[in-house]
């Protein structure tokens, strides 16, 4: 499911070792499409869309769309496991098994509560911060060394709980704001790819005007 709009050509040639891995956390199923977990298959969904590709089920327990990102350029493998978000290790390992691709050419979308709704953090390596789903992709590469596109959620208003928060659908005042952040961050993957993280950071990191 796709709310916003941004389409461009499909590409059509791979450089060898050049294969790129974005999954998209989420968990499956029509109940949590929407929610505020999802948000990291919002940005694969966003991602495939610019680049005219459609998903397909993979054996990896996922669906995915092979794309490039420019012709000639980088192959980018778009993944949004079936597994619930707790247990996403499995398909993304499968999937860097399947394709060959190296923990340094895996990037991971996901929500972080410990962020502002409407800023993303980048990163690679280092602890999962509570998120669960990192947790299991590190537990399954063997390595937390994966690269990160972390999308600002933020925390619960009062004493509502993070778990219910989490799985809820976006408010009337986020909305508006939405498709912009999923573009922000489909654009950070694109440049963590092209440009590198560190570039990607500072154009990322740098407060808005």
């Amino acid at each position: 499911m796709r709310w916003w709009g941004r389409a461009s050509s499909s590409m059509k040639e791979e450089p060898v070792g050049n294969t790129w891995l974005v999954v998209g956390l989420g968990n499956p199923g029509p109940r949590y499409a929407a929610t505020r977990h999802n948000i990291g298959q919002f940005v694969v969904d966003e991602l495939a869309a610019r680049h005219g590709a459609g998903f397909k089920a993979h054996k990896a327990n996922a669906r995915v769309a092979e794309t490039w990102l420019r012709p000639g350029g980088p192959k980018l493998i778009l993944a949004k496991p079936n597994s619930f978000m707790n247990v996403s290790g499995g398909p993304v390992a499968g999937l860097a098994a399947y394709y060959d691709i190296g923990v340094e050419r895996v990037i991971v979308v996901h929500d972080e509560l410990d962020i502002d709704f409407d800023s993303l953090r980048l990163k690679a390596g280092g602890g999962h911060g509570g998120h669960n789903g990192v947790r299991d992709i590190a537990k399954a590469l063997g390595t937390p060394d994966f690269t990160r596109v972390r999308v600002g959620i933020g925390r619960p208003p009062g004493r509502q709980d993070p778990a219910d928060w989490v799985l809820s659908e976006f408010g009337p005042s986020e909305r508006p704001t939405l498709p912009i952040l999923v573009g922000d961050a489909a654009d950070a993957v694109e440049q963590i790819i092209d440009q590198g993280l560190v570039a990607a950071q500072q154009r990322h990191h740098a407060p808005k005007p």
